[in-house]
């Protein structure tokens, strides 16, 4: 009987083995890197900019892109469809911003500053 315990026990432990499941932590952290595809050769100028003015958004494939702006707390104050490379920001305060830009598949997070 004991025999069967430990048959059963070895061949739980083999099939476990083989799940795709079970990964090491360094597995794990690479994948998260490889989500995290930036955008080519992204510029975000001029930075720091002067409130009032325009702000410029280029990068190498020159793509349609989708710009959001957050708070440095978090809240998503300013969201646009960029075609071009100017994107008017005139209203937004002085202050520090987080652009998330996203272009394709790819994205890619700048901070900007408003000065006066």
């Amino acid at each position: 009987m004991k025999k069967i315990y430990l048959l059963l026990i070895f061949i739980g432990l083999v099939c476990l083995s083989f799940s795709s499941g079970i990964q090491a932590q360094s597995n794990t952290a690479q994948k998260q890197d490889s989500k995290d595809i930036k955008i080519e050769e992204l510029r975000i100028f001029p930075n720091p900019m002067s409130a009032g003015s325009a702000l410029y958004i280029t990068s190498k494939l020159g793509l349609t892109k989708q710009v959001s702006i957050y708070s440095v707390l978090g809240k998503r104050i300013y969201f646009k469809v960029l075609v071009g490379k100017k994107l008017d920001i005139s209203h937004l305060k002085t202050g520090v911003y987080i652009v998330k830009v996203k272009e394709a598949n790819k994205e890619a997070t700048k901070k900007l500053i408003i000065k006066n």
